[in-house]
Protein backbone atom coordinates (compact mmCIF):
# COMPACT_ATOMS: atom_id res chain seq x y z
CA UNK A 1 0.00 0.00 0.00
CA UNK A 2 0.97 3.34 -0.92
CA UNK A 3 0.75 6.68 1.28
CA UNK A 4 -1.96 8.49 0.71
CA UNK A 5 -1.82 11.38 -2.34
CA UNK A 6 0.58 14.18 -0.65
CA UNK A 7 1.79 17.88 -2.10
CA UNK A 8 4.85 18.98 -0.40
CA UNK A 9 4.96 22.96 0.40
CA UNK A 10 7.45 25.44 0.66
CA UNK A 11 10.30 23.13 0.24
CA UNK A 12 13.74 23.18 -2.29
CA UNK A 13 12.99 20.99 -5.04
CA UNK A 14 16.04 19.37 -6.89
CA UNK A 15 13.75 19.33 -10.73
CA UNK A 16 15.69 18.45 -13.66
CA UNK A 17 15.89 21.88 -14.75
CA UNK A 18 17.40 23.02 -11.33
CA UNK A 19 16.14 23.64 -7.92
CA UNK A 20 12.52 25.03 -7.20
CA UNK A 21 10.15 26.17 -4.40
CA UNK A 22 7.25 25.01 -6.28
CA UNK A 23 4.97 22.56 -4.55
CA UNK A 24 5.94 18.39 -5.71
CA UNK A 25 3.40 16.26 -5.43
CA UNK A 26 3.09 12.60 -4.94
CA UNK A 27 0.11 10.02 -6.22
CA UNK A 28 0.31 5.91 -5.82
CA UNK A 29 4.16 5.77 -6.05
CA UNK A 30 4.66 8.16 -8.67
CA UNK A 31 5.61 11.89 -9.42
CA UNK A 32 2.01 13.85 -9.84
CA UNK A 33 1.38 17.08 -10.71
CA UNK A 34 -0.63 18.00 -7.87
CA UNK A 35 -1.93 15.78 -4.38
CA UNK A 36 -4.44 16.22 -2.09
CA UNK A 37 -2.80 16.50 1.60
CA UNK A 38 -0.82 19.36 2.57
CA UNK A 39 2.87 18.71 3.88
CA UNK A 40 4.84 22.58 4.83
CA UNK A 41 8.42 21.19 4.44
CA UNK A 42 9.50 25.01 5.03
CA UNK A 43 13.40 24.22 6.01
CA UNK A 44 13.72 21.40 3.77
CA UNK A 45 15.21 20.69 0.61
CA UNK A 46 13.52 17.64 -1.90
CA UNK A 47 16.01 15.70 -3.49
CA UNK A 48 15.67 13.15 -5.77
CA UNK A 49 16.63 8.85 -4.10
CA UNK A 50 20.17 8.20 -4.55
CA UNK A 51 20.96 5.23 -6.97
CA UNK A 52 24.40 3.23 -6.05
CA UNK A 53 25.53 0.80 -8.70
CA UNK A 54 28.40 -0.56 -6.31
CA UNK A 55 27.46 -1.30 -2.60
CA UNK A 56 29.51 -3.97 -0.25
CA UNK A 57 28.64 -2.87 3.12
CA UNK A 58 25.79 -4.75 3.03
CA UNK A 59 28.27 -7.87 4.03
CA UNK A 60 28.30 -6.60 7.57
CA UNK A 61 24.37 -7.20 7.80
CA UNK A 62 24.56 -11.05 6.34
CA UNK A 63 27.54 -11.89 8.49
CA UNK A 64 28.18 -9.50 11.74
CA UNK A 65 31.27 -11.45 12.69
CA UNK A 66 33.32 -13.63 10.89
CA UNK A 67 31.55 -17.07 9.93
CA UNK A 68 28.24 -15.74 12.10
CA UNK A 69 25.92 -16.01 9.06
CA UNK A 70 22.11 -14.79 9.52
CA UNK A 71 19.28 -15.50 8.30
CA UNK A 72 20.05 -13.79 5.49
CA UNK A 73 16.61 -12.21 4.67
CA UNK A 74 16.60 -10.66 8.26
CA UNK A 75 20.13 -9.15 7.32
CA UNK A 76 18.58 -7.68 3.98
CA UNK A 77 16.05 -5.99 6.11
CA UNK A 78 18.32 -4.69 8.47
CA UNK A 79 20.36 -3.45 5.26
CA UNK A 80 16.83 -1.86 4.01
CA UNK A 81 16.89 0.58 6.86
CA UNK A 82 20.43 1.67 6.61
CA UNK A 83 20.11 2.27 2.75
CA UNK A 84 16.82 4.59 3.39
CA UNK A 85 18.37 6.45 6.63
CA UNK A 86 21.10 7.25 3.93
CA UNK A 87 18.65 8.38 0.97
CA UNK A 88 19.68 5.31 -1.17
CA UNK A 89 16.28 4.30 -2.59
CA UNK A 90 18.10 1.73 -4.82
CA UNK A 91 21.10 -0.35 -3.91
CA UNK A 92 23.27 -2.54 -6.18
CA UNK A 93 24.68 -4.74 -3.91
CA UNK A 94 27.87 -5.99 -5.11
CA UNK A 95 28.82 -9.27 -4.85
CA UNK A 96 31.73 -11.05 -5.60
CA UNK A 97 31.82 -15.00 -7.26
CA UNK A 98 35.87 -15.46 -6.48
CA UNK A 99 37.98 -18.19 -5.15
CA UNK A 100 38.59 -15.58 -2.07
CA UNK A 101 35.45 -18.04 -0.41
CA UNK A 102 33.88 -17.42 2.79
CA UNK A 103 31.01 -14.59 1.70
CA UNK A 104 33.02 -13.69 -1.59
CA UNK A 105 32.21 -17.33 -2.70
CA UNK A 106 30.01 -18.52 -5.55
CA UNK A 107 27.92 -20.73 -2.95
CA UNK A 108 27.27 -17.26 -1.14
CA UNK A 109 26.65 -15.40 -4.23
CA UNK A 110 24.17 -17.84 -5.32
CA UNK A 111 22.33 -17.93 -1.50
CA UNK A 112 22.39 -14.11 -1.66
CA UNK A 113 20.52 -13.91 -4.95
CA UNK A 114 17.99 -16.34 -3.50
CA UNK A 115 17.56 -14.31 -0.42
CA UNK A 116 17.40 -11.11 -2.48
CA UNK A 117 14.90 -12.24 -4.49
CA UNK A 118 12.73 -13.30 -1.36
CA UNK A 119 13.29 -10.17 0.25
CA UNK A 120 10.45 -7.70 1.35
CA UNK A 121 12.23 -4.50 0.95
CA UNK A 122 10.92 -1.26 0.30
CA UNK A 123 14.35 0.04 -1.34
CA UNK A 124 14.97 -1.63 -4.74
CA UNK A 125 17.52 -4.08 -4.40
CA UNK A 126 19.76 -5.26 -7.26
CA UNK A 127 22.66 -7.64 -7.83
CA UNK A 128 25.74 -6.90 -9.53
CA UNK A 129 28.10 -10.07 -9.89
CA UNK A 130 31.60 -9.38 -9.20
CA UNK A 131 33.84 -11.78 -11.14
CA UNK A 132 37.34 -12.85 -10.80
CA UNK A 133 38.55 -13.56 -13.81
CA UNK A 134 40.53 -16.51 -13.52
CA UNK A 135 37.84 -18.26 -11.86
CA UNK A 136 37.33 -20.30 -15.58
CA UNK A 137 36.00 -23.70 -14.07
CA UNK A 138 32.64 -21.26 -13.15
CA UNK A 139 31.77 -19.24 -16.08
CA UNK A 140 29.00 -21.62 -16.47
CA UNK A 141 27.72 -21.20 -13.32
CA UNK A 142 28.03 -17.33 -13.28
CA UNK A 143 26.21 -17.42 -16.23
CA UNK A 144 23.34 -19.43 -14.77
CA UNK A 145 23.23 -17.63 -11.76
CA UNK A 146 22.83 -13.90 -14.06
CA UNK A 147 19.89 -15.91 -16.03
CA UNK A 148 18.03 -17.34 -12.39
CA UNK A 149 18.64 -14.14 -10.49
CA UNK A 150 17.92 -11.93 -13.27
CA UNK A 151 21.24 -9.81 -12.53
CA UNK A 152 21.97 -7.11 -15.10
CA UNK A 153 25.11 -6.06 -13.98
CA UNK A 154 28.18 -7.93 -13.79
CA UNK A 155 32.25 -6.50 -13.53
CA UNK A 156 35.43 -8.26 -14.19
CA UNK A 157 37.91 -8.61 -11.74
CA UNK A 158 41.27 -9.76 -11.32
CA UNK A 159 42.50 -9.93 -7.52
CA UNK A 160 45.16 -12.31 -7.32
CA UNK A 161 48.70 -11.75 -6.32
CA UNK A 162 49.87 -12.09 -9.77
CA UNK A 163 53.58 -10.81 -9.10
CA UNK A 164 54.30 -12.66 -6.10
CA UNK A 165 52.34 -15.87 -7.80
CA UNK A 166 55.04 -15.06 -10.53
CA UNK A 167 58.30 -15.26 -8.77
CA UNK A 168 57.14 -17.92 -6.28
CA UNK A 169 56.74 -16.13 -3.22
CA UNK A 170 54.22 -16.58 -0.51
CA UNK A 171 51.67 -14.44 -1.55
CA UNK A 172 50.60 -11.40 0.97
CA UNK A 173 47.67 -11.98 3.39
CA UNK A 174 47.71 -15.89 2.22
CA UNK A 175 47.15 -17.18 5.81
CA UNK A 176 44.09 -14.35 6.97
CA UNK A 177 42.77 -15.51 3.17
CA UNK A 178 42.99 -19.14 3.96
CA UNK A 179 40.96 -18.78 7.12
CA UNK A 180 38.62 -16.85 5.93
CA UNK A 181 38.10 -19.30 3.02
CA UNK A 182 37.76 -22.19 5.17
CA UNK A 183 40.95 -23.40 3.79
CA UNK A 184 44.80 -24.60 4.76
CA UNK A 185 47.03 -21.96 3.78
CA UNK A 186 48.97 -24.57 1.89
CA UNK A 187 45.47 -25.50 0.09
CA UNK A 188 45.14 -21.79 -0.68
CA UNK A 189 48.28 -20.89 -1.94
CA UNK A 190 48.32 -24.51 -4.39
CA UNK A 191 44.83 -22.81 -5.22
CA UNK A 192 46.65 -19.18 -5.90
CA UNK A 193 49.01 -21.25 -7.85
CA UNK A 194 46.50 -23.14 -10.08
CA UNK A 195 44.48 -20.05 -10.87
CA UNK A 196 47.38 -17.94 -11.84
CA UNK A 197 48.40 -20.91 -14.36
CA UNK A 198 45.37 -19.77 -15.91
CA UNK A 199 46.11 -17.08 -17.21
CA UNK A 200 46.70 -17.68 -20.76
CA UNK A 201 43.86 -19.30 -21.17
CA UNK A 202 41.62 -16.35 -20.01
CA UNK A 203 41.48 -13.75 -22.55
CA UNK A 204 39.52 -16.09 -24.77
CA UNK A 205 37.51 -17.48 -22.58
CA UNK A 206 36.74 -14.25 -20.90
CA UNK A 207 35.81 -13.27 -24.37
CA UNK A 208 33.15 -15.75 -25.12
CA UNK A 209 31.44 -15.11 -21.82
CA UNK A 210 31.06 -11.38 -21.99
CA UNK A 211 29.97 -12.33 -25.42
CA UNK A 212 27.08 -14.71 -23.84
CA UNK A 213 26.64 -11.80 -21.18
CA UNK A 214 25.98 -9.26 -24.05
CA UNK A 215 22.84 -10.73 -25.37
CA UNK A 216 21.70 -10.99 -22.60
CA UNK A 217 21.75 -7.45 -22.05
CA UNK A 218 23.95 -7.11 -19.22
CA UNK A 219 25.86 -4.63 -18.70
CA UNK A 220 29.46 -5.59 -18.05
CA UNK A 221 32.48 -3.53 -16.40
CA UNK A 222 36.31 -4.02 -15.71
CA UNK A 223 37.71 -3.11 -12.25
CA UNK A 224 40.70 -1.15 -11.78
CA UNK A 225 41.93 -0.55 -14.73
CA UNK A 226 45.23 1.34 -14.25
CA UNK A 227 46.45 2.14 -17.91
CA UNK A 228 44.08 3.20 -21.22
CA UNK A 229 45.51 -0.15 -22.50
CA UNK A 230 43.78 -1.82 -19.61
CA UNK A 231 40.42 0.30 -20.70
CA UNK A 232 40.89 -0.96 -23.96
CA UNK A 233 40.94 -4.29 -23.85
CA UNK A 234 38.03 -4.09 -21.78
CA UNK A 235 36.22 -2.28 -24.04
CA UNK A 236 37.35 -4.57 -27.02
CA UNK A 237 35.04 -7.47 -25.40
CA UNK A 238 32.10 -5.60 -24.51
CA UNK A 239 32.88 -4.20 -21.17
CA UNK A 240 32.06 -0.90 -21.50
CA UNK A 241 32.23 0.69 -18.22
CA UNK A 242 35.23 1.74 -15.71
CA UNK A 243 34.86 0.66 -12.11
CA UNK A 244 37.52 2.49 -9.73
CA UNK A 245 39.71 3.50 -12.54
CA UNK A 246 43.31 3.59 -11.11
CA UNK A 247 44.74 6.75 -12.55
CA UNK A 248 43.52 9.57 -14.33
CA UNK A 249 44.98 8.60 -17.73
CA UNK A 250 42.28 5.19 -17.66
CA UNK A 251 39.58 7.40 -16.85
CA UNK A 252 40.27 10.12 -19.14
CA UNK A 253 40.58 7.14 -22.24
CA UNK A 254 37.23 5.28 -20.75
CA UNK A 255 35.52 8.97 -20.78
CA UNK A 256 37.06 9.88 -24.57
CA UNK A 257 35.83 6.48 -26.06
CA UNK A 258 31.83 6.83 -24.17
CA UNK A 259 32.56 4.64 -21.28
CA UNK A 260 30.68 5.48 -18.64
CA UNK A 261 33.47 5.99 -15.25
CA UNK A 262 32.53 5.28 -11.71
CA UNK A 263 34.31 6.57 -8.66
CA UNK A 264 33.89 5.91 -4.98
CA UNK A 265 31.93 8.44 -2.63
CA UNK A 266 34.33 7.51 0.22
CA UNK A 267 37.65 8.75 -1.97
CA UNK A 268 35.82 12.15 -2.27
CA UNK A 269 34.83 12.47 1.28
CA UNK A 270 38.23 11.74 2.28
CA UNK A 271 39.69 13.62 -0.47
CA UNK A 272 41.80 11.00 -1.85
CA UNK A 273 42.25 7.55 -1.91
CA UNK A 274 43.18 5.32 0.76
CA UNK A 275 45.74 3.36 -1.08
CA UNK A 276 47.17 6.07 -3.29
CA UNK A 277 45.95 5.56 -6.53
CA UNK A 278 43.93 8.26 -8.44
CA UNK A 279 41.66 10.94 -5.72
CA UNK A 280 37.83 10.49 -7.26
CA UNK A 281 37.68 14.34 -6.92
CA UNK A 282 40.81 15.17 -9.80
CA UNK A 283 38.76 12.39 -11.80
CA UNK A 284 35.67 14.60 -11.48
CA UNK A 285 37.57 17.98 -11.93
CA UNK A 286 39.05 16.58 -15.28
CA UNK A 287 34.81 15.84 -16.46
CA UNK A 288 35.39 12.17 -16.57
CA UNK A 289 33.04 10.96 -13.49
CA UNK A 290 30.17 9.64 -14.68
CA UNK A 291 28.79 8.21 -10.75
CA UNK A 292 30.01 8.23 -7.44
CA UNK A 293 28.84 5.02 -5.82
CA UNK A 294 29.10 4.28 -1.94
CA UNK A 295 31.67 1.27 -2.20
CA UNK A 296 31.83 0.31 1.34
CA UNK A 297 30.21 3.02 3.07
CA UNK A 298 26.63 3.67 2.99
CA UNK A 299 26.47 7.30 3.90
CA UNK A 300 29.22 8.66 1.58
CA UNK A 301 27.08 9.03 -1.33
CA UNK A 302 25.05 12.15 0.27
CA UNK A 303 28.17 13.21 2.44
CA UNK A 304 30.66 13.40 -1.34
CA UNK A 305 27.73 15.38 -3.38
CA UNK A 306 27.78 18.01 -0.41
CA UNK A 307 31.38 17.50 -0.17
CA UNK A 308 31.25 18.68 -3.60
CA UNK A 309 29.68 21.43 -3.46
CA UNK A 310 31.24 22.97 -0.30
CA UNK A 311 34.80 22.73 -2.58
CA UNK A 312 33.32 24.43 -5.15
CA UNK A 313 33.73 21.78 -7.86
CA UNK A 314 30.45 21.76 -8.88
CA UNK A 315 26.89 23.00 -7.67
CA UNK A 316 24.87 20.93 -5.58
CA UNK A 317 22.41 19.95 -8.51
CA UNK A 318 25.24 18.72 -10.73
CA UNK A 319 26.90 16.98 -7.79
CA UNK A 320 23.53 15.43 -6.56
CA UNK A 321 23.01 13.97 -10.42
CA UNK A 322 26.58 12.31 -9.78
CA UNK A 323 24.18 10.09 -7.55
CA UNK A 324 21.17 10.06 -8.93
CA UNK A 325 19.99 10.72 -12.34
CA UNK A 326 23.61 9.72 -13.99
CA UNK A 327 23.61 6.41 -12.19
CA UNK A 328 20.02 5.71 -13.88
CA UNK A 329 21.14 6.97 -16.84
CA UNK A 330 23.79 4.34 -17.09
CA UNK A 331 21.84 1.66 -16.30
CA UNK A 332 18.95 2.84 -18.50
CA UNK A 333 16.26 3.28 -16.16
CA UNK A 334 14.43 5.67 -17.16
CA UNK A 335 11.77 5.52 -14.33
CA UNK A 336 13.82 6.98 -11.31
CA UNK A 337 16.70 9.52 -10.68
CA UNK A 338 14.67 12.68 -11.51
CA UNK A 339 11.67 14.81 -10.00
CA UNK A 340 9.39 14.60 -12.72
CA UNK A 341 5.80 13.55 -13.43
CA UNK A 342 5.39 10.20 -13.95
CA UNK A 343 8.70 8.97 -12.65
CA UNK A 344 8.64 6.95 -9.47
CA UNK A 345 8.42 8.48 -6.27
CA UNK A 346 11.64 8.19 -4.71
CA UNK A 347 13.19 11.10 -3.15
CA UNK A 348 14.84 12.08 -0.27
CA UNK A 349 13.82 15.27 2.43
CA UNK A 350 17.10 16.69 3.94
CA UNK A 351 16.63 18.95 6.67
CA UNK A 352 18.43 21.94 5.21
CA UNK A 353 19.82 23.62 8.27
CA UNK A 354 21.99 19.94 9.46
CA UNK A 355 21.85 18.05 5.96
CA UNK A 356 20.48 14.78 7.94
CA UNK A 357 18.30 12.77 6.15
CA UNK A 358 14.96 13.42 7.57
CA UNK A 359 12.79 11.43 5.29
CA UNK A 360 13.27 8.57 2.32
CA UNK A 361 10.05 7.89 0.16
CA UNK A 362 11.16 4.69 -1.91
CA UNK A 363 8.16 4.16 -4.78
CA UNK A 364 6.06 6.15 -2.82
CA UNK A 365 6.41 4.41 0.34
CA UNK A 366 7.86 5.86 3.88
CA UNK A 367 10.76 4.28 3.69
CA UNK A 368 12.45 6.02 6.74
CA UNK A 369 11.02 9.28 8.51
CA UNK A 370 12.10 10.58 11.84
CA UNK A 371 12.86 13.49 14.18
CA UNK A 372 10.71 16.71 13.82
CA UNK A 373 9.63 16.15 10.33
CA UNK A 374 7.34 13.39 11.59
CA UNK A 375 5.62 15.19 13.49
CA UNK A 376 4.91 17.58 10.51
CA UNK A 377 3.33 14.50 8.87
CA UNK A 378 1.47 12.75 11.62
Amino acid sequence: MTLPSLSFLNANVLRPDGFSGAPLAIHEGRIADTGARQVDLTGYSVLPGIIDLHGDGFERHLAPRRGAVTDLRDGLQALDGELAANGITTAVLAQFFSWEGGMRSPDFAERVAHAAGQADTLTDLRLQLRLEVNLLDAYDRALALVDSAGIGFVTFNDHLPHKHLAEGRTPPRRTGQAIKSGRSPEAHHALLKALHANGPKVPAALARLAAALSARGVLIGSHDDSTPEDRARARAIGARLAEFPETLAAAAHAHAHGDPVVMGAPNVVRGGSHDKKVAAEEVIRAGHCDALVSDYHYPAPRQAAFALADRGVMGLADAWALVSARPAGIMGWNDRGRLETGARADLVIVEDATRRIAATFAGGQVAHLSGPLAARFL
